[in-house]
């Protein structure tokens, strides 16, 4: 892992969305050099479901040697940031680096998204990086080596990247479109770069869309600290850049990254907006020696009679249990193209759950649209739904969460196929 150098002691870092996650984790990094951080979250109260709270980040930040002031902030509301803004210069005299991490995601196609969200994702996402960035960048000015740090993709207008969330996509890219034309706007003056990581990086976002299970295939946030950390040690100079975590570690001479695996030497799963076709990823993996997990499994022993999608159908009656079904909670519709066209269904919700031909006996948390050879992939192991959905194999309408939890059920069928 990269080396805290003390550069930061002194700094004072604007980090929205601080309270947990990747935000916290850049924050922590700093705290090691003695910086001051500004924790600009909503988070004031202990979420059911995710970890953390402002405060308790505070607590984190100063334990280490960093000073914190903790804002309760949503980045969609100017007087909430100017507030926050105003509090940090008072405290701190000044700002030297802000770090725009605060996202919404909703990762549904155009029919499927409410309002609600498109709006939520745009004020987070967009409006906020924008707002933020505008109420900071007049006490960044006066800051010897300001920087200014989004946490968003670079702006890869392939279509795949847009035709399944199409609304999260513009959310995320206008974070990006901020880095292109501040970054021109303020050269000379403010270094504004945008930081992507080459994998999934575990957190609890994650843990939520693709379940417990996923974090064997992400990286730590630290490497994403320790990227943040470099780019901060960067003269004014390297701006307009759309950094990617483990190219900037490299270049600062970090060889070993299985450190920052959760689970070393398991291949890993490469993050939305990088164009890793699977196909192209699991011959780099094999290419290094590593079987894919998405590859994984064997499509032989299929019964005879009632065709490969039924033979797959029987199997997974036999692993639905009560755990499942309480672990699972969600009742799936598949509908199929291709050679073995047809409805399917499998029903992990009521009472001892249920799988067969047809529709659904109540209405379907999750409908998944693809090819049958696709579903057949999946159900044996060799395609994982994350990478069908990301190559656009696999179209789903519905709750995200519960079509990616579908890969633990799939795990309890490879000894069935």
């Amino acid at each position: 892992m990269l080396q805290n150098t003390g550069k930061l002691a002194g700094c004072t870092l604007f980090i929205t969305g601080a309270s947990r996650g990747i935000g916290k984790a850049i924050a922590l990094k700093a705290a090691k050099d003695g910086a001051n951080v500004v924790i600009a979250a909503k988070t004031a109260q202990a979420h059911p479901k995710l970890p953390g709270t402002i405060y308790t980040a505070a607590e984190e930040i100063e334990a280490l040697g960093g000073k914190a002031l903790p804002c309760i902030v949503d980045v969609r509301d100017e007087n909430q940031i100017n507030v926050a803004v105003e509090q940090a210069v008072q405290k701190f005299g000044g700002i030297d680096i802000l770090v725009n991490n605060a996202s919404a995601i909703n990762l549904t196609g155009t029919l499927e998204t409410p309002m609600k969200k498109v709006d939520l994702m745009m004020g987070v996402n967009l409006r906020g990086t924008y707002l933020t960035s505008k109420l900071c960048i007049p006490h960044l000015l006066k800051s010897k080596n300001p920087h200014i740090l989004n946490l968003s993709p670079p702006l890869n207008l392939n279509p795949i990247w847009f035709k399944n969330h199409t609304a999260y996509t513009m959310a995320k890219y206008g974070m990006s479109m901020c880095v292109l034309g501040m970054a021109e706007e303020f050269r000379g003056s403010i270094a504004v770069n945008a930081l992507w990581p080459k994998t999934a990086i575990q957190t609890a976002a994650m843990d939520m869309l693709g379940g417990a299970d996923i974090g064997n295939q992400c990286r730590k946030v630290e490497i994403m600290a320790d990227a943040a950390y470099e780019i901060f040690s960067q003269p004014t100079n390297f701006t307009g850049n759309f950094v990617i975590d483990e190219d900037i570690l490299k270049k600062a001479g970090i060889k070993d990254f299985e450190t920052y695996a959760v689970e070393p030497g398991h291949p890993l799963m490469p993050d939305f907006f990088l164009d890793a076709e699977p196909e192209d990823l699991v011959k780099l993996m094999e290419d290094h020696g590593a079987t894919p997990a998405f590859k994984a499994g064997s499509a032989s022993g299929h019964a005879v009679g009632g065709g490969p999608i039924a033979d797959t159908f029987k199997a997974i009656k036999g692993i639905i249990s009560p755990d499942v079904v309480k672990s699972t909670k969600g009742v799936y519709k598949f509908d199929l193209s291709g050679e073995h066209p047809g409805i399917w269904y499998i029903d992990l919700k009521n009472d001892a759950g249920s799988a067969g031909s047809g529709e659904p006996p109540v209405k379907a948390d999750v409908i998944m649209s693809m090819d049958s050879a696709d579903f057949i992939k999946m159900f044996t192991g060799k395609m994982k739904p994350t990478m069908a959905f990301m190559s656009g194999k696999l179209k789903i309408k519905g709750d995200m969460s519960l079509a990616l939890r579908m890969e633990k059920m799939m795990g309890l069928m490879k000894p069935k196929l």
